[in-house]
């Protein structure tokens, strides 16, 4: 099969926005302003590498020993995170995706997912980007078309950047007010502790030499109900993820363990509709009823600097 490792390319534009959706997870690879770089993307001769702009679905993050148990019978994953035994971030993100509706400035992309051992359920999913004068909105609906009850969760793996090299000069502003601490394996250990110290990001510190791998949650909402991140560099320019209420959970990573060469490039912002390991614990876990749907937007604005 020849062509790009990401499949078909859907490019979007509107104004000094640009978008690259791709069939492969139905991700996004690149967002752009004026032509800077808005996410540390991959370029169409790669494979994703680390999630970059994948959809995590139908659980983000990880799943313990890839086990789970739903309507009264146990459930097994593949284990495809070998240094921590997990099932991690889903099913979808090495499926072809189809491109459902394509226009200059927005595009659909759906998946059947179809029942399997590690998830024994139909799940219709369809993923809307779109890209206005504010920028980039994302919108995820997921919906149960068959008999019996199933479990949900989704996720979002973008990674932040303002194009500074490494991510460790940037400012970054998270509103939350709690974090989940984890075991060794990244699994949550079912406590909620207040924000302190390097996790404590509410007055937008500097990041400098942070090492963040960590969920955060209650999240401060402004009155239009979004919760959002910011990144924001010394001369002013600044990239904000928003999300709505659907995403309660935000895991904030900034890439320590990534080869060499991907390292603090960028910070992963991944809004997360469930703590990592819901399937297990339930802690924000979705349970769609046959013929329900769940659909929940994110997305990404940008601020220029003074004199830009």
């Amino acid at each position: 099969m020849s062509g790009p490792p990401s499949g078909e390319q859907v490019e979007l534009r509107h104004g000094p926005w640009s978008a690259v959706a791709v069939e492969v997870g139905g991700a996004l690879r690149a967002l752009e302003h004026d032509g800077a770089p808005l996410l540390d993307g991959y370029p169409a001769t790669e494979m994703a590498s680390g999630g970059r702009g994948q959809p995590l679905l139908p659980w983000p993050n990880r799943l313990a020993e890839g086990r789970y148990r739903f309507g009264g019978r146990a459930i097994e994953a593949p284990v495809n995170e070998r240094s921590t035994g997990s099932a991690i971030h889903g099913l979808t993100r090495w499926t072809s995706w189809r491109v459902a509706e394509r226009g200059p400035s927005r595009c659909a992309m759906e998946l059947s997912l179809r029942p399997q051992p590690a998830f024994p359920f139909p799940l219709d999913l369809r993923l809307e980007y779109a890209l206005g004068d504010g920028g980039l909105e994302v919108t995820l609906r997921a919906s149960n078309p068959g008999d019996a009850e199933l479990p949900f969760g989704a996720g979002f793996h973008p990674y932040l950047t303002l194009a500074t090299g490494t991510i460790d000069e940037l400012s970054a502003r998270v509103p939350a007010a709690s974090w989940l601490p984890a075991d060794a394996r990244g699994i949550p250990t079912g406590e909620r502790r207040p924000v302190a110290g390097d996790l404590d990001l509410h007055e937008g510190p500097v990041l400098g030499g942070r090492i963040l791998d960590h969920c955060l949650a209650d999240l401060a909402r402004e009155p239009d109900g979004l919760a959002r991140v910011r990144l924001a560099a010394g001369d002013g320019r600044a990239a904000t993820l928003w999300m709505d209420e659907a995403f309660p959970y935000v895991m904030v990573f900034t890439g320590d363990t990534l080869p060499p060469d991907r390292r603090r490039r960028g910070l992963a912002v991944e809004p997360m509709t469930c703590a990592p390991d819901a399937f297990n614990s339930g802690d924000g876990l979705v349970v769609l009823r046959p013929g329900e749907s769940f659909a929940g937007s994110w997305g990404i604005a940008y601020e220029a600097g003074p004199g830009s």
